[in-house]
């Protein structure tokens, strides 16, 4: 949990930290992807290139330790819902599938929906700024 929210959140406000471990722990309880932290964040290309080996080096360590632990013992960003994707904020894709729930931290999370059913194609604004 440390290392997807360190690659992928580590200079974002606790919020969007909270909002990335919220991702992982949703993808934990979905039968689409691995049942552990572990197996889903060294899911190849899902996180930040190198989120297994690289070294966490950053003052910021501590506070992504925390909020791993607020994670890990249940904390959840309500904003994140089921959501079990995310990008960089700011980016825009082509596909229509993407319902997007959130945004916080530098990402915009979103639910991968049948295109008749997404409603908000996209990102609103952050909670964090």
């Amino acid at each position: 949990m440390e290392r997807a929210i360190f690659f992928e959140a580590n200079r974002s406000s606790r919020e969007g930290m909270i909002a990335v471990g919220t991702v992982v722990m949703n993808r934990v309880e979905s039968d689409e992807f691995p049942n552990t932290v572990c197996g889903v964040v060294g899911q190849k290309n899902q996180f930040a290139p190198g989120v297994m080996t690289r070294p966490m080096n950053s003052k910021a360590l501590p506070d992504v330790q925390e909020a791993a632990r607020a994670v890990l013992n249940g904390e959840r960003q309500p904003g994140v819902q089921k959501a079990r994707f995310f990008h960089t904020a700011g980016y825009r894709f082509p596909y229509n599938n993407m319902h997007y729930v959130l945004v916080a931290g530098g990402n915009a999370f979103y639910e991968k929906r049948k295109k008749h059913l997404v409603t908000q194609r996209v990102p609103p604004a952050p909670i964090d700024r």
